[in-house]
């Protein structure tokens, strides 16, 4: 094949490659990769929030009562109670009175939800006669317990606590398919304080890894079209300068609480025995900093509307490879 055959191709090869997402040159090379990765993993962490939804329900009434009635006999566990969502801010739904919590300060408290129950009062055993009942009788049920972490305390009989007294609380978790037992035993022996408190919730349902990894691939390679081609775009316009500042600002945004979240999730999966990894959009500090990423939102569509309007090039040396 002659090197005239061959010129045209490889002029359509540099065009399709320009189509395909290459930034523009100056500070582009360096916002549209980090876009593009940040961007993919907003778009993972949401793909693995919507295969949450294929998670079963949270143990009804009966189930937890058939599990807490074999793991702690003897207790009055009270009433049992079920959460309103899978997923919940301060106990509640979300819903639309809601999204303000998340966005302002609270959002951390957006949190798996579980089916719960305790008891009020001093334990009518010892504690730790409580916790080893407990691990013999999930063992003998199939469940896989992990070493219990106890931790000491500083209990109060008055609000001057004039007469402070040792106690000591000891946290057991444990997984049987995708059920987790979370409990927490006190020595505690105060009348109106728990004793104990038990949450069962469900583990993330198969479908959360895959979805989350192939959001992230998806995410990525969307972003870095989308941002590649707004670089492109203003390329030698005068509303580069801005466009390059409204993705910028929106990457910091983005990027600024992962580097923050991640290594704290790490160090607290780390301290304490985990059946299962903490969701996907806290370990980029989503929703606790959403503020953050809504600001950055708006500055992305500013900045994708401002190069949408921007009219394009048309001079010869704008269309020569």
């Amino acid at each position: 094949m002659s090197v005239s055959d061959t010129a045209p191709a490889t002029r359509f090869g540099r065009r399709l490659l320009r189509r395909l997402g290459r930034p523009a040159g100056g500070a582009a090379v360096a916002w549209v990769p980090l876009a593009a990765v940040v961007c993919g993993l907003f778009t993972g962490a949401l793909a693995s929030r919507a295969a949450w939804e294929t998670s079963r329900p949270q143990p009804d009434r009966a189930e937890a009562a058939a599990i807490l009635t074999q793991v702690f006999p003897g207790h009055d566990l009270g009433e049992i109670d079920t959460p309103p969502a899978l997923f919940v801010v301060y106990g509640h739904a979300l819903r639309l009175e809601t999204v303000k919590t998340l966005v302002f300060g609270d959002g951390g408290e957006y949190q798996e939800s579980a089916t719960g129950a305790g008891a009020l009062g001093a334990p009518p055993v010892p504690a730790e006669q409580i916790v080893t009942v407990a691990r013999e009788r999930l063992t003998g049920a199939g469940w896989r317990v992990y070493d219990p972490q106890v931790s000491d305390g500083v209990s109060c009989a008055d609000k001057m606590c004039a007469t402070p007294r040792a106690i000591t609380d000891t946290a057991l978790t444990a997984r049987r398919g995708d059920t987790i037992l979370n409990a927490s035993i006190s020595s505690q022996t105060a009348a109106d304080a728990s004793y104990l408190s038990v949450g069962l919730h469900r583990a993330p349902p198969p479908l959360v890894i895959p979805a989350g990894v192939l959001g992230t691939v998806l995410g990525a390679v969307a972003g870095w079209l989308v941002f590649g081609w707004a670089s492109r775009r203003t390329e030698g316009r005068r509303s580069r300068g801005t466009v390059n500042g409204l993705i910028g600002v929106a990457t910091v945004l983005w990027w600024l609480p992962v580097p923050l979240a991640a290594p704290q999730l790490l160090h607290h999966h780390l301290g304490e025995p985990h059946p299962a990894w903490h969701p996907y959009w806290e370990w980029l500090g989503q929703p606790a900093a959403s503020l953050l990423f809504l600001v950055g939102a708006v500055c992305v569509l500013l900045a994708l509307g401002l190069a949408a309007g921007t009219r394009r090039n048309t001079t010869p040396e704008a269309t020569a490879d």
